[in-house]
């Protein structure tokens, strides 16, 4: 059994498929003396190829972001081109009679064991964009690696960290579960697996070392433990809770169509949040009212290169349409912290990147390539009749930094206005998830149309502690007093002025917080689509008084370990069969 940290909840069986980072499977096959020719021209080709993507790219980007963020595609072109690096592969090619992907996973291993001896974060930086040269070049010569067809399904997803782009890769594979050796609660892995309700477990330390491609695994989400190659006993244990699991969301998902109304007739709304289509799709699926959050970034993320307004219009609108009554809040991108593209200037390490250059920050110093994004929501909104969409800005910090979004987007409709597009006009909010916007919030609501609390950034901040870093994560915690203040008095001061108020971080998805963010009248909730059938469930079982009396109870104690036992005893008296969907 292996230990890490539980970050979407449930119980999957499957055969185990370990992604590496270089996402091709190098052949060991030695080639024939007829084969050497054809091999380095396979190579020729794909490096022509590779060298046309990064003038392009440096070109894209010098004309919509800048010419210092250009630049990193220089780089790697310069790589490219070197000779030391040509002739290595070159060589062993033609005496090793090695396959190019071959030669290439080789050379990167090369240059891994040299730069990693170094404490240099400059050498470090550069054998990242050695990397990322060896997969451009990798892609244009093999095709990527999906689950083999001799695999059989289900499988267990086991790698370092899941990348956008690699669970863009799985495309419909089978996949019922998921286990990282890196990551958090809140990391790309974890937000896959929680919005496509699979159970997954990150922060495994060395489970790289100890599974392979083949070998059966248990993933347990409620605990945060992997079991590899379980004998007939704990294999069979588990088998039944699995289950158990399944026909519990079975169960609950039957519950689709019927409104999220409390015990005493309020109504709620139960949105979801979402990174792409398909999750809307799902949302749809899984009974959501509308969407609550759309992370714009993961489009970015997995975007060959720099998605210009047309493309964006286009993914924009396909989310409208796909989304359930046609709602949905559009959040700006939060790039920063854990989540870079090279060509926003993101090749360089920052010393405390959540605290750092980001999100809308970020944007500000790219204008253009901020107008453009909000010009293609506008645009899309204003193309999808009976739709509603609104904009939301994240990070928001200041006052100062909310009038001048506000003047950004007037100036996106005046650039539409003059191309002769027809526009509608969207809401505008904010995402609260610093301190300094929590303390000040009444001085900023007259200036927004709605606001959406982002909990996972805001805990974090409030707490002083990098939820990514696992000396301090154990500081994280949503219901910590502190957090369940500020979140109080946040919710009070929205309500006290109508300004409508949504909380979309993991806390909307969880029992125990759900019950206490009620009881502080909180009626707006966006989470995972998987996580909304039993909230729905819990709702109906759960009135307003009830919630205010709970919150009442959970305010008095002084410490996060007494809220969370309670609030545990409390959801298993209300709802004991949700317990399977919640992670310790």
């Amino acid at each position: 059994m292996r230990r890490g940290i539980p970050v979407s909840p449930g119980i999957a069986i499957g055969t185990a498929y370990v992604i590496h980072q270089i996402y091709v499977s190098p052949s060991s096959k030695r080639l024939e003396d007829f084969e050497i020719t054809a091999e380095l021209a396979n190579y020729e080709t794909a490096r022509d190829k590779a060298a046309s993507d990064l003038l392009a790219l440096e070109r894209k980007v010098d004309a919509q972001v800048g010419h210092e963020e250009a630049s990193i595609f220089a780089v790697h072109q310069s790589i490219l081109r070197d000779t030391a690096f040509t002739k290595k592969i070159r060589g062993w090619i033609v005496d090793e009679r090695m396959a190019a992907p071959a030669a290439l996973h080789r050379l990167l291993g090369e240059y891994t064991a040299l730069f990693t001896k170094t404490k240099d974060d400059y050498l470090q930086e550069r054998l990242n964009d050695v990397r990322d040269v060896i997969l451009r070049l990798s892609g244009h010569m093999t095709e990527v690696t999906k689950p083999q067809s001799s695999i059989e399904g289900p499988l267990i997803v086991v790698t370092d960290e899941l990348l956008p782009s690699q669970a863009v890769m799985l495309g419909d594979a089978d996949v019922q579960g998921i286990v990282t050796q890196a990551g958090s609660q809140t990391s790309h892995a974890a937000i896959i697996a929680r919005s496509r309700g699979i159970p997954a477990v990150s922060g495994v330390k060395k489970i790289l070392r100890k599974v392979k491609t083949g070998d059966t695994i248990v993933v347990d989400g409620r605990y945060g433990t992997v079991e590899i190659n379980p004998g007939i006993e704990t294999l069979t244990a588990y088998r039944k809770l699995e289950r158990e699991f399944f026909d519990l969301k079975d169960k609950l998902a039957a519950n689709r169509d019927l409104p999220a109304t409390t015990v005493d007739n309020v109504d709620l709304q139960l949105l979801a949040n979402i990174n792409g289509e398909n999750d809307a799709i799902a949302a749809e699926r899984m009974g959501a009212s509308g969407i609550g959050l759309y992370r714009t970034e993961y489009l970015y993320l997995t975007h060959q290169d720099v998605p210009d307004e047309e493309q964006q219009y286009s993914v924009y609108r396909k989310i409208i349409e796909a989304s359930p009554n046609r709602e949905v809040t559009i959040r700006t991108l939060d790039i920063g912290g854990d989540k870079t593209v090279a060509y926003l200037g993101h090749d360089h390490k920052e010393a405390n990147p959540f605290m750092g250059w980001r999100s809308i920050r970020l944007s500000f110093e790219h204008p253009e390539f901020f107008n453009t994004q909000i010009r293609a929501i506008v645009r899309a909104a204003s193309d999808v009749p009976d739709s509603t969409t609104r904009i939301m800005f994240p990070m928001v910090t200041t006052l100062e930094e909310v009038r001048k979004l506000r003047s950004m987007v007037r100036r996106a409709y005046k650039t539409l206005e003059t191309r002769g597009i027809k526009t509608r006009k969207i809401e505008v909010g904010m995402m609260l998830e610093v301190p300094a916007a929590a303390v000040s919030i009444e001085t900023m609501l007259d200036q927004v149309d709605f606001v959406s609390i982002g909990s996972n950034d805001l805990v974090q901040y409030l707490m002083a502690a990098d939820r990514d870093n696992p000396k301090v994560s154990h500081l994280c915690q949503p219901l910590a007093p502190p957090v369940l203040i500020t979140l109080k008095r946040v919710i009070e001061a929205c309500n006290r002025s109508n300004t409508p108020v949504t909380l979309c971080g993991e806390m909307a998805g969880k029992p125990g917080a759900f019950l206490l963010l009620l009881g502080m009248g909180l009626r707006r909730f966006s989470m995972s689509p998987a996580f909304v059938p039993s909230i729905k469930q819990l709702t109906r079982q759960v009135s307003i008084k009830q919630a205010e009396q709970i919150l009442e109870t959970a305010m008095k104690f002084k410490t996060t370990a007494k809220v969370k036992h309670y609030m545990a005893e409390t959801v298993g008296e209300l709802a004991p069969d949700l317990q399977l969907l919640s992670s310790r």
